[in-house]
């Protein structure tokens, strides 16, 4: 089966006053409508990877890559104005955290409906009844209500739901979703993962799950790459994650607290520099 997206060796580099900073240093993998898990530690390109497939890296980033296509399009040879008609409409971006990410000056309903009519032509009664529905998708009760309320009015976790709302409207192929768990307690994690699986497998989605939570990732997602210093250092299966070769996954899944078992002092990830060449 022909992959939805493929990558390979995705380089984004940052010019700086001190020198090139490279962020995602030769980065290659491919997706199908699958659940495909990014984890490694914060700086280690993840984000930055999800943002070069959306189009969405500052202007004075250099990316290369060999290739980045998605369902046959050139991402790096395609005009700007069909960048932004992918993006929100055939690929999505669930941001970190609803706070930063939703305009605070807008309601949650104005929001979703202003991406639905960006890229449907529909009149702004439909728009508005299919933000509700949406709403509803993602659990969220007198979604009727909730349209009209402005992001301070929710909680962090309403507010993600909303983003998800906002992301899903327009019937993306591919998701890239980036740590949309972190700013939440434990239980509406399992609630918000819980609702990106059954769309993922309704809709027949290629999931990009970006966090810095392996555990999380090893029960959400197919297969799991490793990052480390802006390269992947490992390519697993989820299910064999506890077998990880790298040294470097292997240290990340040591420093996991273990139920019923005393750990004192706490291991502490030995980072050797040959990882990052």
């Amino acid at each position: 089966m022909t992959p939805m997206l493929t990558v390979e060796d995705l380089r984004v580099r940052f010019p700086t006053r001190t020198g090139v900073i490279e962020a995602v240093r030769g980065v290659s993998f491919t997706l199908g409508r699958e659940r495909l898990g990014i984890v490694g530690e914060s700086g280690s390109g993840k984000s930055q990877t999800g943002r070069a497939i959306m189009g969405l890296t500052p202007p004075h980033a250099q990316i290369t890559a060999k290739s980045l296509d998605f369902d046959g399009i050139d991402l790096l040879k395609a005009p700007s104005k069909l960048r932004r008609s992918l993006r929100g409409n055939r690929i999505a971006m669930i941001l970190q955290d609803p706070k930063y990410s939703l305009n605070p000056v807008m309601s949650i309903g104005r929001q979703i409906v202003e991406t639905l009519r960006t890229h449907e032509k529909v009149s702004a009664h439909q728009a508005r009844d299919q933000a509700i529905a949406m709403l509803e998708a993602v659990q969220i009760r007198d979604a009727a209500r909730v349209f009209d309320l402005y992001p301070h009015e929710v909680s962090g976790g309403m507010g993600q739901r909303a983003m998800i709302a906002m992301m899903l409207i327009a019937g993306p192929e591919l998701l890239i979703a980036d740590e949309p768990t972190s700013a939440l307690d434990v239980t509406v994690q399992l609630e918000v993962l819980g609702i990106l699986d059954r769309l993922v497998a309704d809709r027949g989605m290629g999931l990009i799950f970006i966090s810095h939570d392996l555990r999380l990732v090893s029960s959400f997602c197919d297969r799991v790459i490793v990052m480390y210093a802006g390269r992947i250092v490992e390519e697993i299966a989820a299910t064999d994650l506890a077998h990880a070769k790298h040294p470097y996954t292997q240290g990340l899944l040591d420093c996991m607290p273990a139920i019923g078992s005393s750990r004192h002092p706490l291991p502490v990830l030995d980072r050797k520099p040959e990882w990052a060449l």
